[in-house]
């Protein structure tokens, strides 16, 4: 996808007493799609009616054309050049984060870290090792899957698959619904995007109205996740941490890799109206790594986007928790310690300048991996060591879980090979715009190590390649949190199929997660890897908690078969 996925840890303590919901108000006007206009979304004080906020925002020269009321989120247009500035003065508004034009942007769907073994030029190595036989149904690239046996995914599978009655919300670029490893498990009717086409930063739409098809995913980033979570285990492809359970499409970025904060809110709100069980989130909201509350670098109206950035993501956040969601995220692919965080130097990536910003941890989040409820992920090498690129620390980790190392295996055959990385699904016409796969649907010569093509019987194909990052470790964490509500989960009529507090849920994948210690000497260098000192990390804390691992490497199997603790 873009430049930079991240995501999801503890929740956060923060000037937000400024929760709560607003009540639905008049219909919204029509949007102003002239050229001069500029798109805001703007976050209401807590106590502000959607009648005043409306109100308020057309007083500052801006007219609202959606509104998503349960977390006083509105999406806005105005040709007022000091729009923000009103927005940020008026007594019953927080702030406006816009959504600038900056020209086009060719796509750049993934950063460097995940795409590392095509830039370096990896090799393969072979399979890491088959599953030890005790799973059932295992797919035939499924060898290739070292994530499965380090979770004892494959064995979790004869005791609990996942139940239909489950749902995973994918909350990314889409998920190709016609991909045939996911096409079971897909569901057309739960699926929505929330992120339609913008012309500038996604190139021309690709239909007419510029919302994709639910079942579309012009990055792949989707695409891959999903097929982590749940690929079927149907004899053919591969195989997911939870074959049986239903995947849903929350399409919150754009196809560029972009996740603005409106999608993002839609899309947690709906996953909480619906009835999703568990929501996977690999990215942060752009166009801030950092969101702050009043960064000495960041004008007026840029502190006070970011203000109503931080109240907005956490509403929705506890929104989705109420109404049973487990959220899950990645920790990010920065190599830092999210507890004493660098300076930035990336942001604004949009609609602006990037500079350099100090990064106060007290006062500055990155959202939504340090957002209220939000289980967070650090990524492991085959080896089991924390991939050099993974965020950490003790302050936002909460467990860990394969999400591949290109350069893991220092000293051995498997250093830098493809196969220290994560195999899943992809959606054919990106392999194909990549120039991976030719038109015919042939992987083309010198793609055949890291793309592979499988067919069924019908003479249908699908299509699979390597990615790494923490966005391939979360995932993994998603697919055992779907087994844990596949297992003990309860029928609620209201939501037509099973649910399972996310609380419980929460301390059910701590409890059964293999402890593990950090490693001996504490302090690791990765200089044998090729990496300068600043990658160096420290990891902090025991056995049973501690900066890279949190509370152990996620065990699919144990949280099958432990018993739930009901209090």
């Amino acid at each position: 996808m873009s430049r930079r996925f991240t995501a999801g840890a503890v929740a956060t303590a923060t000037a937000l007493a400024l929760l709560g919901a607003i009540p639905a108000g008049p219909a919204v006007a029509a949007p102003d799609t002239s050229a001069e206009s500029t798109s805001y979304t703007v976050i209401a004080e807590e106590t502000t009616s959607t009648a005043a906020a409306i109100e308020a925002i057309e007083a500052a020269g801006g007219t609202v054309v959606d509104a998503t009321a349960g977390v006083g989120m509105f999406q806005v247009v105005s040709d007022q050049a000091d729009f923000a500035a009103k927005v940020a003065a008026a007594p019953a508004l927080l702030g406006a984060a816009e959504k600038r034009a900056i020209g086009y942007a060719p796509r750049q769907r993934f950063d460097a870290v995940e795409q590392e073994h095509l830039i370096a030029g990896g090799k393969s190595a072979g399979k890491h090792g088959k599953p030890d036989g005790h799973g059932t149904r295992m797919d035939p690239l499924d060898e290739k899957l070292w994530g499965l046996p380090m979770l004892r995914a494959d064995k979790s599978r004869r005791v609990e698959p996942g139940d239909r009655r489950v749902t995973v919300g994918v909350l990314d670029t889409g998920i190709d619904g016609q991909h045939p490893d996911l096409k079971a498990n897909f569901s057309y009717s739960l699926s929505r995007n929330f992120a339609p086409d913008i012309v500038d930063i996604d190139g021309p739409c690709e239909v007419e109205s510029c919302l994709d098809p639910v079942d579309r995913d012009d990055s792949g980033h989707g695409t891959h996740v999903a097929g982590t979570i749940g690929a079927a285990a149907n004899g053919f492809g591969l195989s997911g941490v939870a074959p049986g359970v239903t995947l849903v499409a929350l399409k919150g970025g754009q196809d560029s890799g972009y996740f603005f904060l409106d999608s993002v809110v839609n899309a947690l709100v709906y996953a909480g109206d619906a009835g999703i069980d568990v929501v996977n989130m690999s990215f942060y909201i752009d166009p801030w790594l950092y969101n702050c509350l009043n960064n000495v670098a960041d004008s007026a109206e840029e502190q006070a986007s970011q203000r109503a950035t931080i109240v907005a993501v956490n509403r929705a956040l506890h929104y989705a928790h109420k109404r049973g969601v487990t959220l899950i995220g990645s920790l990010g692919n920065n190599h830092e310690d999210l507890g004493a965080p660098r300076p930035d130097s990336s942001s604004p990536n949009y609609g602006g300048t990037p500079r350099l910003r100090p990064i106060d941890n007290a006062t500055c989040w990155d959202l939504p991996v340090e957002g209220a409820h939000v289980i967070g992920v650090s990524a492991l090498g085959p080896s089991k060591a924390k991939a050099d690129y993974s965020n950490y620390g003790l302050e936002q980790i909460s467990v860990s879980a394969p999400g591949g190392w290109f350069r893991d295996g220092y000293g051995t055959p498997t250093h830098r090979t493809y196969d220290n990385t994560i195999l899943s699904s992809y959606p054919l016409h990106v392999l194909q715009e990549e120039g991976a796969v030719d038109d015919e649907g042939d992987i083309v010569p010198g793609a055949e190590s890291y793309v592979f093509k499988e067919c069924t019987s019908a003479g249908v194909c699908g299509y699979y390649t390597y990615l790494q990052g923490t966005s391939m470790a979360s995932p993994h964490v998603s697919g055992v949190a779907s087994l844990i509500v596949s297992k003990y989960g309860n029928w609620d009529w209201r939501r037509g199929g099973l649910t399972l507090d996310p609380t419980k849920v929460e301390k059910h994948l701590y409890r059964t997660a293999a402890e593990t210690a950090c490693p001996d000497p504490r302090l690791v260098s990765y200089a044998n890897e090729g990496r300068s000192p600043e990658w160096d990390a420290y990891c902090d804390g025991g056995q049973s908690f501690n900066g890279f691992y949190g509370y152990g490497v996620v065990d699919a199997y144990a949280a099958v078969t432990t018993p739930l603790r009901h209090h």
